[in-house]
């Protein structure tokens, strides 16, 4: 039913915690199926520097939050807006179609962190 890279993103999350004083903070919510992820950003000349993950959810969840966190680090603010559902699934190689809601929050929860740092810097 899962990848093997979901599985691992699930037992061995990477980036997980919070950011003291994050440039940017997204968080997301499906009541349906009970997921809530936080995602923080440090921003440095543009470019996400440090990522962080809180996720309460199912196993998929987690290993959505982990690979959209490995994916956005490094990246530019605009490289990581580029980041979508199916970039997170595909990274992942694949979703069960039962699951696909939880790499949207992801990829939600990122977008919501850098609309939070643009809004807070004006």
């Amino acid at each position: 039913m899962y990848s093997e890279k979901v599985l691992d993103h699930f037992k061995n999350p990477r980036n997980v915690g919070e950011l003291e004083n994050p440039d940017g903070e997204g968080s997301v919510g499906n009541p349906v199926c009970g997921d809530v992820m936080t995602i923080y950003i440090k921003v440095n000349d543009d470019r996400i520097e440090d990522i962080k993950f809180k996720t309460f959810g199912c196993g998929a969840a987690i290993a959505t939050s982990s690979m959209t966190t490995e994916l956005a680090k490094g990246k530019t603010l605009d490289e990581a807006l580029e980041i979508s559902k199916a970039n997170v699934a595909d990274a992942l190689d694949g979703l069960p179609p039962i699951k696909m809601h939880c790499s949207n929050l992801a990829a939600d929860a990122l977008h919501e962190a850098i609309k939070n740092y643009k809004e807070k810097k004006g």
